[in-house]
């Protein structure tokens, strides 16, 4: 079960059994993995470094209501790609986190990009490299992420999945989530203190 990026570091495949199958642990666990995909067959490649907590008993969460056929996702076992249109305009790149017919998850935020960065650009020269997958919905765009991705094990799959290197994070920092009107007292953000590719205000990423 491994398989490499063309970074300094190899990546190598995560084995689900040892994934947390709960939201807030695993929205820490998530930072400084690799997302890798691929965009028109080229490997694209970024280090997690935001991620945001939705349980389902808070109004925040898509599952609050419970399941409809544009949340399914949400509600498979843990380590599901749960993908939704925002606003009508930008894709949305989550993480199943609970048990089947839980309906939680993780917003993965912000990527460092890695690997083909060039090929995350395309069409998109207007963005700079270090804004290239800064935010939930550039990151979808620079990894070519839509609905066609909905339901993919993060684990497992072959075009989009989660690994590891050996990097690792010196310091969490946690926050309120960032463009809500529900639960927006809860610190259910955490992102890797100090990067620059961090998302939203900076007297958030101050931690």
């Amino acid at each position: 079960m491994s398989a490499q990026v063309s970074t300094e570091r190899p990546v190598g495949r995560i084995a689900r059994s040892t994934v947390p199958q709960d939201t807030v642990t695993l929205a820490r666990w998530l930072l400084g993995l690799v997302l890798i995909g691929k965009v028109h067959g080229v490997q694209v490649s970024g280090r997690i470094v935001e991620t945001e907590a939705y349980l389902q008993h808070e109004p925040a969460c898509h599952g609050f209501r419970g399941m409809t056929p544009r949340n399914r996702s949400l509600f498979l076992e843990h380590g599901r790609a749960y993908v939704y249109l925002c606003y009508g305009t930008s894709y949305m790149l989550n993480v199943s986190s609970e048990a089947a017919g839980i309906g939680s998850g993780v917003l993965l935020r912000a990527l460092e990009p890695l690997t083909g960065i060039e090929q995350m650009r395309r069409g998109r020269t207007h963005v700079r490299p270090a804004d290239v997958t800064r935010g939930p919905g550039r990151l979808a765009a620079a990894f070519h992420i839509d609905r066609r991705d909905d339901g993919r094990d993060l684990f497992t799959d072959s075009q989009l999945w989660i690994g590891r290197d050996s990097y690792e994070v010196a310091d969490v920092g946690v926050s309120v989530r960032i463009g809500i009107t529900k639960a927006v007292e809860e610190r259910l953000r955490f992102f890797v203190a100090g990067s620059r590719f961090l998302s939203g205000p900076r007297s958030l990423n101050a931690g």
